[in-house]
């Protein structure tokens, strides 16, 4: 059985299964269904509580199926937390964790946790993960896009009962905090806890959250990527600040633009060769966020455009490599900047 975050606090309410495995690649929101379902145990007699985490490929599994016929004189339920940190549990983690899924059902003393990261989809497919989602529930937890964060903000502020203004400026406050706190969701978490602590319950002025709120935002290459084939002019430029600033190697935030503007060049060929749209995005390997942002704008864009594109790309793979050439910048960055910029200002117009 598979649920999104949002959904297990409703189900929780009506009963408590034996199995579930949370999985996801932000922290915050995992820990948190997690506590949720810890919670719930605890309130329901779970009272010994047992944690495995799986580090190195010679864990021994069978500590874990023992934990499972144990119980101590002083509890008659359990909670066992199985954790594997690498997505990847081996031969024997596999063959136990099926076994475990199978002897779930029913048993009424024992509750099983396992905690995962982000999976792949050929893991998702796999024996062991099937047997868990078959036999238990499985809560998927997805990270929070950039396009969601404001309201995600405006929901948290409600928990601890403060808001932002309506209107206008309610959205300026809260587009000011998500880009304070992009990309950590745990800072983000930690900012909206010190307004609490700083402000009574009610409504928080723009300058309040301005000078509480730290930039505490995290970029990667591959979100900056979205960001330009988002045609997110601004955010481009935030972004690319904020990576230089880290001390990201600007040869990986070449890699991720170029990558893309090959990728839409390879589609854009395959069209021309009679291929339908969607199928030549899933033969490049392309889905989620990107495939629905490049087929928006393939369409659109000329190929005299993509072609320059495709030289820029090439000219500031040199730059970032130590060549100079002639009209472009000599700092690797300011080079990513107009290469970036260029394609972003290009497909702005396409925004919805």
């Amino acid at each position: 059985m598979q649920l999104a975050a949002n959904q297990l606090s409703a189900h929780l309410a009506k009963g408590l299964r034996s199995l579930y495995t949370v999985h996801g690649d932000e922290p915050l929101l995992v820990q948190e269904a997690a506590d949720a379902i810890r919670a719930t145990a605890r309130a329901q007699g779970y009272t010994e509580r047992t944690v495995h985490t799986v580090a190195g490929a010679h864990f021994d599994w069978s500590e874990v199926l023992a934990s499972g016929g144990s119980l101590s004189l002083f509890a008659d339920k359990q909670l066992i937390e199985v954790r594997v940190p690498s997505g990847k549990p081996g031969k024997d983690g596999s063959q136990v964790l099926q076994q475990i899924a199978a002897s779930a059902e029913g048993n009424d003393s024992t509750l099983t946790l396992v905690v995962l990261p982000r999976l792949d989809g050929m893991t998702l497919k796999g024996a062991w993960f099937a047997a868990l989602d078959s036999y238990g529930v499985t809560v998927k937890v997805d990270p929070v896009e950039r396009k969601a964060l404001p309201q995600w903000i405006a929901q948290r502020l409600q928990q601890q009962g403060q808001r932002v203004a309506t209107g206008e400026e309610g959205l300026r406050t809260l587009q000011f905090f998500a880009d304070r706190v992009e990309g950590n969701l745990l800072a983000a978490h930690q900012e909206i806890q010190k307004l609490a602590l700083l402000h009574p319950a009610g409504e928080l002025s723009f300058e309040q959250v301005e000078s509480a709120v730290l930039n505490v935002a995290r970029y990667d290459a591959f979100k900056l990527a979205e960001a330009v084939l988002g045609g997110q002019t601004l955010r481009v430029q935030r972004m690319l600040d904020g990576l230089q600033a880290e001390g990201e190697a600007a040869v990986l935030v070449h890699w991720s633009l170029a990558e893309d503007i090959r990728t839409l060049n390879r589609v854009r060929n395959a069209m021309d060769a009679g291929r339908p749209l969607p199928m030549a995005l899933r033969e490049n390997r392309v889905w989620g966020v990107k495939e629905k942002l490049m087929e928006r704008a393939l369409p659109l864009i000329p190929p005299a455009q993509l072609a320059q594109w495709l030289q820029d790309a090439h000219t500031v793979d040199g730059i970032v490599k130590g060549l100079k050439q002639p009209d472009w910048p000599a700092d690797p960055w300011d080079a990513l900047h107009r290469m970036a910029v260029k394609v972003a200002q290009a497909l702005a117009p396409l925004r919805g």
